[in-house]
């Protein structure tokens, strides 16, 4: 099985350690393991909601807000520029999820 890692119990994500496709997860918390399962494939080294979070409230990684959520997350859904967005950089929200290439500018 797949597996993320919590760092913190009040964090509402976790890091893939391993890429994983539409399948169930294993997350480790502190002691303890849960299974989450993902609606679509994730990349090692991205985050997955553990918690449903709402549009507006703070995305929590090592129990400190890293983003704001722009919309619904639900659990075990990829946590990335295309549903998060910076509190330091306001335009993070259009940078392209892939690439990370700016979306907003146009360049003729």
């Amino acid at each position: 099985m797949k597996r993320a890692f919590q760092v913190h119990r009040s964090d509402n994500v976790a890091t893939l350690l391993d890429d994983a496709a539409i399948e169930a997860v294993q997350v480790i918390r502190d002691s303890e393991t849960f299974v989450i399962a993902l609606p679509a494939a994730i990349q090692m080294g991205h985050k997955l909601a553990v918690t449903s979070i709402r549009a507006g409230e703070p995305v929590v990684k090592y129990a400190v807000p890293i983003g704001i959520a722009t919309r619904a997350i639900a659990i075990g859904e990829w946590v990335h520029l295309h549903n998060c967005r910076s509190q330091v950089d306001e335009r993070s929200s259009t940078f392209d999820p892939q690439t990370g290439a700016t979306t907003d500018v146009a360049y003729e």
